[in-house]
């Protein structure tokens, strides 16, 4: 046997019963049966629909809670990556985090977080301080300047 000769077994092959095509194609009822609403034109149920009983997606719960609206998303800068980036004597400003990409985006306001340790003196300018942030910057002779949103 070779694979040019290889064939389905008779009867494995047949062709779709075409429903609904007149009455020449299979008779009376063209292949739909008698009665009900599976035999009328248009007829049939949506996907979803499970023969009344109550549809799986109005079973399961749902989703808790809401979204604020009001909600305002901070970039985030630690104490150590402005030690890492600026020099001592610097003035420390959203754009110059941006330009340090220590920040992405234009529009988002900034927040500087307390990790780490600073030992030099940076005039830091930002929309939010932590209380932490904003100790640890003063106590090493610089500023915590807050910028309004």
């Amino acid at each position: 046997m070779r694979l040019d000769e290889l064939r389905a077994p008779r009867g494995a092959r047949r062709a779709r019963k075409r429903v609904g095509r007149g009455n020449a194609s299979k008779g009376t009822y063209s292949g739909r049966g008698m009665k009900g609403q599976k035999s009328r034109s248009g007829g049939g149920v949506r996907p979803s629909f499970e023969g009344g009983q109550l549809p799986l997606m109005k079973r399961l719960p749902t989703q808790r809670g809401f979204t604020n609206i009001f909600r305002v998303e901070y970039a985030t800068v630690n104490v150590d990556e402005l030690v890492a980036r600026f020099d001592g004597n610097a003035e420390v400003t959203p754009q110059a985090m941006r330009d340090a990409r220590l920040v992405r985006g234009r529009g988002t306001p900034v927040k500087v977080l307390g990790r780490g340790e600073i030992d030099r003196a940076l005039t830091v300018s930002a929309h939010r301080f932590s209380s932490e942030a904003r100790r640890k910057i003063e106590a090493a002779g610089g500023a915590a300047v807050e910028i309004a949103t």
